[in-house]
């Protein structure tokens, strides 16, 4: 098998289209810079190995490492920036079958998210928040540590809240609970039901 180019994705919305939740300065150095970075390491790291043609997720699922470490930050940064979209979109509220499992799960849309910033503010160091589905669709929130994926417990992930410090520091310095409540404004539900359903 040839081996897989891994490159970065190409964002649904303009650099500046999250503001004021996520500047514009913020979007070219923590995507621009940062998941570029993780990008060309990957490309390096994987060439001449078992992980060259295999897809991203099971390059998480199987490796440790800095082929780990490159990888799982590929895939976590996607599916933290595909699942935004911008201030003035209709989307940002759950509907559909999303909606119907948080209300199952977790009692309401609001318990969902007291507990989702909740997790997020106190994971110490840096990481990310998730909140994924199990194999029977139960939704979990789980916090993972530095490059770490609920792929590698079984789980799909559906949303995910960065708390690395470079994702916020400089709209919100070391406001990280102010950043983690103003996300919600940019969520894409309809990419988060497509998410779960699919």
């Amino acid at each position: 098998m040839l081996p897989l180019i891994f490159t970065l994705i190409t964002l649904p919305y303009a650099p500046n289209a999250l503001e004021p939740v996520i500047s514009q300065e913020t979007i070219e150095y923590h995507y621009g810079k940062h998941l570029q970075t993780y990008v060309d390491n990957l490309n390096k790291l994987v060439a001449g190995t078992e992980f060259e043609s295999m897809p991203l997720e099971q390059i998480v699922a199987k490796s440790q490492g800095g082929i780990f470490n490159n990888a799982g930050q590929i895939l976590n940064h996607n599916l933290y920036f595909l699942q935004f979209s911008p201030v003035a979109a209709d989307n940002h509220k759950p509907q559909g079958a999303i909606l119907e499992a948080i209300n199952r799960d977790f009692g309401s849309f609001d318990a969902f998210k007291a507990e989702f910033e909740q997790k997020g503010t106190t994971l110490f160091g840096s990481g990310w928040v998730w909140l994924s589905a199990d194999k029977d669709g139960k939704l979990v929130i789980t916090q993972e540590t530095n490059a770490n994926n609920p792929v590698t417990k079984g789980l799909k992930p559906l949303l995910t809240m960065d708390v690395w410090e470079h994702a916020y520091y400089i709209d919100y310095r070391n406001r990280r609970a102010a950043h983690l409540q103003s996300l919600w404004q940019i969520i894409n539900w309809d990419e988060i039901n497509r998410r779960y359903t699919e």
